[in-house]
C-alpha cells in the first residue's frame, strides 16, 4: 500500500502510528462497555432464536456481521487516540549535511550530476523543501567530505573533496549543534563511505544521544554503462628478477562480451598488455598478468584500460600499486642426508643468481658433514643450528633425503616455529628418508607440510611403490609464480608437457585442508593423479612439499638440449617464491589503504627479537624519508594490549613516496633495523570505485539510529517526519482516530454486506 493511500484511509501517515501510542477518550468509558456489551447479548440471542426460519449457517453469518458493525461503532464511541510525541515549533535545530566530494559530480539521476540534484533539495535557501524545515526548525547546513564544515548556501559547494568521511561528518555536526536541542539530522550523500574510521562507533554515540539521522540517498545504486578495475592483488615485496604475478578483477555494466585491453606500466614504460572478454553485467572478470621484476627499489604499477563510449564514470578505469623489488641475497639452508645428484644440481641451478645464497649442509658419513657456500668457518661448524637464534638467520629451509631422527624433539620443534613463528619457507623434497618414509608423521614437523603423511593416518589412496610420473600443473600451478617456466603463462603450460618424466619412492596422502597443488604427476594416461607440488600457510610462513627424487633430470635427460634453462628456471622461481614475505626480526608498515596529501599517515611495527620472540617496552623509533629528502623521527609506543606491537604517525605533507625504516633498541643494545616499508602519497581517486548509491548503508545509519531513508522522490515527507522526533524539545500532541475514512468505510462494507446476503437468502 502506498503511504499516500494510507494517509487517506487512515487519517495519518505510517510514521504518526509508528511513533505514537494508542489510547482512548472517551470519558465514560466503563457506560459505555456496559452498555456496548447489553447491545451485544441481545443481537448474539436474536440471531441465536431456534425459533428462527433460518438455516444455522445463515444465523451465524449475520450474527458474526451484526457483531463487528457493533465493534466498529464501539470503537468508534471509544474515541481512539494516539499519542503522539512532536517538536516545540522553533525550539530545535536540524543539521543538513551535504556531501561535497567528486563521486557527486557523476551523472547518473535523469542525466544530472547527484550535486545538483543535492543542491536543488537542500542546498538553495529558495528551496520548497529547505523552507519547509526552516518554518519548523532552525537550519544549519554543513558540507562534508574528507571533513567537514558549515556552509551559508549552495554556492559554497564545490565537490571537489577526495574522500568521503560520514562518520567524521556526523560527529563534526553534533559537536556544531551541542549548544541548542537536536530534532535530527539529515544526511544527502551517495553513501560512498571510504573512510578508515569506524561508523558502528559513531552511531552507538548518537544512539545513545537519542539523535536521529534521515539519510537521503542520491544516485543510481546500479550504474547502466560503466567499467571498472575494482582490485589488484599482488605480493608486497619480490626479489629482484622474480616473476610478478598480478591478480585483477574487471566489474563491469553495459559491456557484456566486449573485448578490451588491460595495460600494465611501470613508471609509465608499458610492460605487459592482455586482450579481456568482459563477462556478464554486475559480474567480475578475473585476469592473471605476469611481468619481469628487473629494476630494484619500490616500483608503481598503473593498470589500466581504455575508456568506451558513454561510459559513466571514466576515473575507475585506472588503478594503481606498488611492490618493494627487493636486491637483496636471500640465505637458504639446504640439508641432506646423503651424497646424490639432486643436492648438487639444486645449488648448481641457483649458483650464478646473486640473490640466492643456498648453504649446503650434507651427511656425507656418520658424524661427518659437509657444507657448501657458508659466510665463514663458524656457521655450521656444530653441526646442525641448535639454538633458534642460530637457525633463524635463514629465511628458507630446505629438508632433502634425511630422516626425522636426526634431529632433536628440540630441532623438530624449532623447525616448526621456523614456520610458524619466524615465517620462513620450508621445503621437504623426496627421498628413500623424506616423508613418512623418514618417520616425520606424528612428529612436530609433520603438522607443518601441506600433504597427509601417508601411514600415519588410515590413508587408502597412498601410493607405496616406486614409480614413474609425467608431471602436469594444476589450474593453480598454471598461474603460479613458483611454476613458470617459459617467457608466458601459455608457453610455460606447453613446456610442461614435453618435460621427462621424475621418480617417486615415497608414500603420498591426501592434502590437507587449506593445502594447495601446483603440479600433479601420473604413471599413465589412466592412472590416479598424485601430489609433485604441494603448498599451505602454517602460521606466519608458508610450507612446500616436493615428493620426487629426481627434478635433475629436466637438466640432465637426453631429450634436454645443453642450453635449455628450464630446469634452472624452476628452481630459481621455486626458492625466490619460497623466501618471498619472510619477515625480519623488526617489521613496520603503514596501515590503512590510500593516502592523500595531508593526511595522517598511522604506522604499525612488530618487534622480535634475534630469537623471534615478542618484544615489549622497547625504544622503537621509525625513520622517516619524505620524497624532499626531509627527515622525520616518529617514535612509535608499544601498544600495552597487543604484545611486540608498536604504533606511531605522522602526517604526510608531500605527494610522492615515503621511505620508513624501524629501528628497534632494547637497552643499550640494538636489536635489528627492519627492512623499508614504502607509503605512496597521492591524490585519490576512492571516489569513483563502486560509486553506485549505497542504499543498505544508508538504510542501516537510519535504522540504528531511528530515522529514515528516502529517495530525492520521496523526500518531501521529510518535514513532517522531523516533526515526529522524540529528540529535542517536545511536547505530547493527541490525533483522534474515531473518524477514520477506513472505520465508516469498513462499517459501510459490513451493512451492505448483510443486507445483500439477506436478499440473496430471502431473509429480509
Amino acid at each position: 500500500m502506498s503511504e499516500a493511500l494510507f494517509e487517506f484511509l487512515f487519517k495519518y501517515r505510517p510514521a504518526v502510528f509508528e511513533r505514537g501510542e494508542l489510547t482512548f477518550a472517551t470519558p465514560n468509558l466503563l457506560a459505555l462497555l456496559l452498555g456496548a456489551g447489553a447491545v451485544i447479548v441481545i443481537a448474539v440471542l436474536t440471531y441465536s432464536r431456534s425459533g428462527w426460519k433460518t438455516q444455522r449457517a445463515d444465523r451465524l453469518i449475520l450474527g458474526v456481521t451484526r457483531l463487528l458493525v457493533l465493534g466498529l461503532v464501539l470503537f468508534a464511541l471509544l474515541r481512539p487516540t494516539l499519542i503522539v510525541s512532536a517538536s516545540v515549533p522553533q525550539r530545535n535545530l536540524v543539521g543538513v549535511l551535504i556531501d561535497d566530494s567528486r563521486s557527486m559530480r557523476i551523472a547518473d539521476v535523469d542525466g544530472k550530476s547527484r550535486g545538483s540534484v543535492a543542491a536543488r533539495l537542500f542546498g538553495a535557501q529558495d528551496s520548497s523543501l529547505f523552507a519547509a524545515l526552516s518554518e519548523r526548525f532552525g537550519v544549519r547546513v554543513f558540507r562534508f567530505g574528507r571533513d567537514a564544515g558549515r556552509i551559508a548556501n549552495a554556492s559554497d559547494l564545490t565537490y571537489a573533496g577526495r574522500k568521503t568521511e560520514i562518520a567524521g561528518a556526523l560527529e563534526h555536526a553534533v559537536q556544531a549543534l551541542a549548544d541548542a536541542p537536536v530534532a535530527g539530522i539529515v544526511l544527502l550523500t551517495d553513501g560512498g563511505d571510504n573512510s578508515t574510521a569506524r561508523l558502528t562507533d559513531s552511531l552507538l554515540a548518537l544512539k545513545a544521544r537519542r539523535i536521529p539521522i534521515f539519510t537521503v540517498g542520491i544516485g543510481e545504486e546500479h550504474l547502466d554503462r560503466d567499467i571498472e578495475i575494482s582490485r589488484v592483488e599482488l605480493p608486497r615485496s619480490v626479489l629482484r628478477g622474480s616473476s610478478l604475478m598480478f591478480d585483477v578483477l574487471v566489474t563491469q555494466r553495459g559491456f557484456s562480451g566486449d573485448k578490451v585491453n588491460l595495460q600494465v606500466e611501470d613508471e609509465g614504460r608499458i610492460v605487459a598488455t592482455q586482450e579481456v572478454t568482459l563477462g556478464e553485467d554486475g559480474a567480475t572478470t578475473p585476469v592473471r598478468l605476469r611481468v619481469g621484476a628487473f629494476e630494484p627499489g619500490p616500483r608503481k604499477f598503473r593498470f589500466r584500460i581504455a575508456p568506451l563510449g558513454n561510459e559513466q564514470i571514466t576515473q575507475n578505469n585506472e588503478r594503481e600499486a606498488m611492490v618493494v623489488v627487493r636486491d637483496e641475497r636471500e640465505k637458504i639452508l639446504y640439508v641432506e642426508g646423503e651424497p646424490r645428484w639432486e643436492f648438487a644440481f639444486i645449488n648448481r641451478a641457483v649458483a650464478e643468481d646473486s640473490n640466492l645464497q643456498v648453504v649446503g649442509f650434507m651427511r656425507t658419513a656418520k658424524d661427518k658433514f659437509w657444507r657448501q657456500n657458508v659466510d665463514d668457518a663458524d656457521e655450521l661448524a656444530a653441526g646442525f643450528p641448535k639454538s633458534r637464534e642460530e637457525l633463524f638467520k635463514y629465511r628458507g629451509i630446505i629438508l632433502g633425503s634425511i630422516e626425522a631422527s636426526f634431529f632433536t624433539n628440540d630441532q623438530l620443534r624449532m623447525l616448526a616455529d621456523f614456520v610458524g613463528e619466524r615465517g620462513g619457507g620450508l621445503l621437504m623434497l623426496g627421498g628413500a628418508q623424506s616423508f613418512a618414509e623418514g618417520g616425520y608423521g606424528g612428529t612436530p614437523l609433520g603438522n607443518v607440510l601441506p600433504l597427509v603423511l601417508a601411514g600415519s593416518i588410515d590413508d587408502d589412496s597412498a601410493n607405496t611403490s616406486f614409480v614413474h610420473l609425467t608431471v602436469a600443473p594444476t589450474d593453480a600451478g598454471r598461474a603460479h609464480a613458483a611454476t613458470q617456466v617459459a617467457a608466458t603463462e601459455r608457453e610455460s603450460t606447453v613446456r610442461w608437457k614435453t618435460l621427462p618424466t621424475l621418480s617417486s619412492v615415497n608414500r603420498v596422502g591426501r592434502l590437507k585442508p587449506g593445502a594447495t597443488a601446483l603440479l600433479t604427476g601420473s604413471a599413465g594416461t589412466a592412472g590416479a593423479r598424485q601430489v609433485i607440488l604441494a603448498h599451505q600457510r602454517y602460521g606466519r610462513g608458508k610450507a612446500l612439499a616436493l615428493p620426487v627424487q629426481d627434478s635433475w633430470h629436466w637438466q640432465m635427460h637426453a631429450d634436454i638440449s645443453v642450453e635449455d634453462m628450464t630446469y634452472e628456471t624452476f628452481w630459481r622461481q621455486m626458492l625466490r617464491w619460497l623466501v618471498s614475505d619472510v619477515s625480519q626480526p623488526v617489521s613496520i608498515a603503514a596501515e590503512g589503504g590510500e593516502v592523500s596529501p595531508g593526511e595522517t599517515v598511522n604506522l604499525l611495527a612488530e618487534v622480535r627479537d634475534s630469537a623471534y620472540l615478542k618484544v615489549n617496552g622497547g625504544e622503537v623509533v621509525a625513520r622517516v624519508t619524505a620524497p624532499s629528502g626531509a627527515p622525520i623521527d616518529v617514535p612509535l609506543r608499544w601498544a600495552v594490549e597487543r604484545d611486540g606491537e608498536y604504533r606511531g604517525s605522522f602526517v604526510a605533507d608531500e605527494e610522492g613516496t615515503y621511505s620508513v625504516r624501524a629501528e628497534s633498541r632494547s637497552g643499550d643494545t640494538k636489536i635489528s633495523l627492519s627492512d623499508s616499508a614504502f607509503v605512496q602519497v597521492a591524490e585519490s581517486e576512492a571516489e569513483f570505485f563502486d560509486a553506485a548509491m549505497r542504499a543498505p548503508l544508508l538504510q542501516r545509519i537510519a535504522r540504528e539510529t531511528g530515522g529514515r531513508f528516502y529517495r530525492p522522490d520521496e523526500v518531501g515527507r521529510l518535514p513532517e517526519d522531523l516533526a515526529l522526533s522524540q529528540s529535542g524539545a517536545t511536547v505530547l500532541e493527541q490525533k483522534e482516530l474515531w473518524d477514520m475514512p477506513a472505520l465508516f468505510l469498513l462499517l459501510g462494507t459490513l451493512v451492505a454486506a448483510e443486507w445483500g446476503y439477506r436478499r440473496l437468502r430471502r431473509l429480509a
